[in-house]
């Protein structure tokens, strides 16, 4: 692995023949399942699936980043996939939660003990792991953002419900490693979004997660996507307790909000995932230099060899043709920088 190496946070933009990336758009994240979106019979819909990937696969490839996913292309949204497919959670009859935004959205309804009936990503990484020889990372929602995006009738309790969820991610996180990841990232922008609640628990569950875990594990936070997160604060109310997670690699957005990376000092030996890429809507492909400046600006809190570089959150909103040049660009830079070292 080459000094300042690139990845991706997770998503992909998926192709219109896959989905109805009108009405991907115009809604909130789903939390429960929303087929259909879906532009593909359900008897296609797996291989269609897996062609895509393929496809996001080899853009990332063709890009220059060098530890890739697989696009989270098989998603509805980031964090539904798994949720959905753990036992105790009622989706025929959906509750409500206020999304981070301040909207009622559907979300899973907790019946019952929060269990893992079987592996739900770990096909998609044997995937992966099959059509690249780069190194790999596979993504999970962390267990402190779940507990906030589903309606609690059975444990009553936020962090007991948060535990139980830790319980299910670190059985996943087990399997993934075991499929063949080279890295393991769990997302939670709730991080930022519930820092008083995160403050109580989340660390607490975010290491049971990661409980007896060997391989390289990673944290996501960030500020939401730009897409749909349109009032945005200027900091983080809740990073650096982060330093306290059993986590080998800290993953946080910086070039949209123009976060002060100062706060980098705080992580120690940690590897820091450091967005350097703007993902909101109006912002096009930077121009290599660009990425240089704030390449280098992150290089004055952290060694080159505690850093990765990727976009701020992942690209699942964008234009594909936007999201391959700002990847092609962020490799660009990154080997400019590279030289310099």
């Amino acid at each position: 692995m080459p000094l300042l190496p690139t990845t991706v946070v997770g998503s992909y933009p998926q192709p219109d023949w896959l989905v109805d990336r009108h009405m991907l758009g115009s809604r909130l994240p789903p939390r429960v399942r929303a087929k259909e979106i879906w532009r593909v019979a359900p008897e296609f819909l797996e291989q269609a699936q897996d062609d895509a990937t393929v496809v996001a696969i080899r853009d990332m490839e063709r890009a220059g980043i060098d530890i890739v996913t697989d696009g989270e292309i098989r998603r509805e949204s980031y964090s539904n996939r798994f949720a959905t497919a753990l036992e105790g959670m009622d989706l025929d009859n959906p509750g409500t939660a206020l999304d981070r935004t301040g909207h009622p959205n559907p979300v899973p309804r907790v019946v019952g003990p929060i269990r893992r009936a079987r592996p739900v990503e770990k096909r998609d990484v044997q995937f992966l792991r099959a059509n690249t020889d780069r190194a790999i990372k596979a993504t999970l929602p962390g267990p402190f953002t779940m507990s906030q995006q589903a309606q609690d009738d059975y444990y009553r309790d936020d962090e007991a419900f948060a535990m139980a969820l830790a319980e299910a991610v670190n059985e996943e996180v087990r399997d993934l490693f075991a499929a063949g990841a080279d890295v393991v990232q769990l997302d939670e922008p709730y991080l930022q979004a519930r820092a008083e609640k995160a403050q109580r628990f989340a660390i607490k569950a975010i290491n049971r997660a990661f409980h007896g875990i060997t391989g390289t594990t990673a944290l996501h936070t960030c500020f939401g996507y730009a897409h749909i997160v349109h009032n945005r604060p200027q900091g983080y109310p809740f990073l650096e307790p982060l330093a306290d997670v059993d986590v080998r690699q800290i993953s946080i957005e910086s070039a949209q909000q123009k976060v002060d990376l100062g706060v980098l000092r705080s992580f120690g030996g940690k590897t820091l995932i450091v967005g350097v890429i703007d993902l909101s809507d109006e912002s096009p492909v930077e121009d290599v230099e660009t990425l240089v400046r704030r390449i280098r600006n992150a290089l004055q809190f952290v060694a080159p060899e505690r850093l990765i570089l990727a976009p701020d959150c992942g690209m699942k909103y964008l234009p594909r043709a936007k999201a391959f040049g700002k990847l092609s660009a962020l490799a660009r830079a990154a080997e400019r920088v590279r030289a310099e070292l």
